[in-house]
């Protein structure tokens, strides 16, 4: 198998979704499924999330669910029609307000629920929905999504979700579209009492009822459907406390009773990962609901303060580099890439699916800060210029909005170096840490689109950076500096395959001299000592040519 199919082959799990994307690019058919999933209906407009109350029962030798959801929420313009998702096979099999049952109509995963209390603007109201099935199995978890139902080298059970690109209506009825976050959430599981579930936030209580035990998990933050978990196992516990920017945090983990001592050697990532991202993103995000890391049957993904794991306790993705310089042996990529998402993805969280670059750039582009803060600039550097060889350029970065169709996989490397070339331009670190803790600043706890957090970046930078988002992030081809000399003692350059409006500076070495040039789009020209090599900074994601 070649690099490139074996990259795209290993790469899908980075929450990991590339078998997802791919899929969503080959349907060139907008359905109305894609609408109802996609878009902010009318029935999903005129009500805001304030707290959900999940309380699922586990069967796992029947591989099947039963539960309710209570789902508070506030009016914002009245209206007697709701829409909650929940997708097949799974089925809801009652609706509640104030003790009154509702009729529904169902089309797909959406549920029209017709409301008979009136709904009146600024008022908080309650449904509860009762539902059960056996949701899908995930065939090739993370890739397609769904539950993953195995059992570990004892025989016991091993159980979790994985739901990022599928939605979270696989297996709870939600309001399933990321723009609407819930403010808070108690998650209450119940599973045979000879296993453990670890969910979301901070545990409560553990009820015991007979052979069976309920675990009550809440989280006090805002969080996205996608990432609520429940992660069920014959677990044991370890952890620690980490003195961060906010104070005490406590970093809990949870992990198989077979890996306990490769854990507590491999999880000491955890902390270094802690102590390099809040130092280049700033404080993380969720202090009063902890961070965990949790070993899980599928190779992870970024559930918020409830990471789960399955890297198989070494370094690398799955034991290899993906960057083909030996820097990505250094760490456990599962344990930084997804523990990175705590910043770009929960805390600042994408509206659309469109705009997942917003997650995926950034915590790519995490993966070699994380090195740049233990090993130096230059280890970080050679990480991220080494995975471009797994960059494809052949469609945008960014995708189609209101339908639910994320943009291509190129929003991980591509992204990555693209936020890496905006650092050279910028060409001062500090101010670079502060446009990325800025970020987390700014939009702490916020649901963004792509335009804010250029806008932003341009703020902060003070230019328009609209062409050079407009280049990486809408286009494929990358920039080319062209250039030839005229005579002896004068340089000409411009940007070629780039977008009209493009005028990115790059820096350049010409002999033993290095200077910076500001290209357009138009012929420039420079006078030169004398006609010499011109050698680019490699650090810059563009490419160069030399008229003859």
């Amino acid at each position: 198998m070649s690099i490139r199919k074996d990259f795209l082959r290993l790469i899908g799990c980075m929450p990991l979704f590339f078998g997802l994307f791919s899929t969503a690019i080959a349907q060139d058919v907008i359905t109305r499924a894609d609408t109802l999933r996609g878009s902010i209906t009318p029935e999903r407009a005129w009500w805001d999330l304030n707290y959900y109350h999940l309380s699922v029962e586990v069967f796992p030798e029947t591989q099947s669910i039963q539960g309710k959801n209570l789902v508070r929420y506030q009016v914002k313009e009245p209206a007697q029609i709701l829409q909650i998702d929940l997708q097949q096979p799974l089925n809801i099999t009652a609706v509640k307000q104030d003790g009154v049952e509702l009729s529904f109509r169902r089309e797909g995963a959406a549920h029209f629920i017709s409301l008979k209390k009136s709904q009146e603007k600024g008022a908080f109201n309650e449904l509860e929905i009762f539902y059960e099935g056996k949701p899908k199995v995930a065939v090739r978890p993370p890739w397609d999504g769904g539950i993953t139902w195995q059992k570990d080298s004892n025989g016991k059970h091993f159980i979790a979700n994985s739901n990022q690109g599928i939605g979270s209506s696989i297996w709870w009825p939600t309001k399933d579209h990321p723009a609407d976050e819930v403010d808070s959430m108690l998650i209450s599981v119940t599973v045979p009492k000879d296993l453990i579930d670890v969910s979301n936030g901070r545990l409560r209580k553990v009820e015991e009822n007979g052979d069976k035990k309920t675990y009550h998990w809440f989280v006090s933050n805002p969080i996205n459907d996608y990432g609520v978990n429940i992660s069920i196992g014959d677990y044991v516990h370890f952890g620690e406390e980490y003195e961060g920017e906010k104070g005490t945090l406590t970093m809990d983990y949870y992990v198989l009773r077979e890996n306990l001592k490769k854990a507590e050697k491999q999880f000491q990532d955890a902390r270094k990962m802690m102590e390099a991202f809040e130092h280049w993103f700033g404080p993380y995000p969720f202090y009063e609901d902890g961070f965990k890391l949790i070993e899980v049957p599928y190779l992870g993904m970024e559930h918020q303060s409830a990471v789960t794991y399955g890297n198989g306790y070494q370094n690398g993705y799955l034991g290899r580099d993906l960057s083909g310089t030996g820097w990505g042996l250094k760490f456990d990529f599962i344990i930084i890439h997804e523990a990175g998402h705590e910043w770009f993805a929960n805390n600042i969280t994408y509206r659309d699916v469109a705009d997942m670059w917003i997650h995926e750039s950034f915590t790519n582009y995490s993966e070699s800060l994380f090195l740049d803060y233990h090993f130096g600039k230059e280890a970080g550097q050679e990480y991220v210029r080494g995975t471009r060889m797994n960059i494809a350029n052949q469609s945008p970065i960014i995708g189609i909005y209101g339908v639910n169709r994320r943009g291509s996989g190129d929003m991980y490397y591509k992204g990555g170096n693209m936020l890496n070339t905006l650092r050279e331009i910028i060409g001062d670190d500090k101010k670079w840490r502060s446009i990325l803790r800025g970020l987390n600043e700014e939009f702490y706890h916020q649901t963004v689109t792509t335009r804010q957090v250029e806008n932003y970046i341009s703020q902060q930078v003070g230019k328009d950076l609209k062409p050079f988002f407009d280049q990486y992030l809408r286009e494929t081809s990358i920039p080319v500096l062209e250039y030839y000399y005229s005579d002896d003692k004068t340089l000409n350059y411009r940007w070629t395959s780039c977008v009209p409006a493009f005028d990115m500076p790059v820096d350049v070495t010409l002999g033993e001299e290095k200077i910076r040039l500001q290209p357009r789009t138009s012929w420039q020209e420079i006078s030169v000592k004398r006609q010499e090599e011109l050698v680019l900074d490699p650090d810059y994601y563009v490419g160069v040519s030399k008229m003859r």
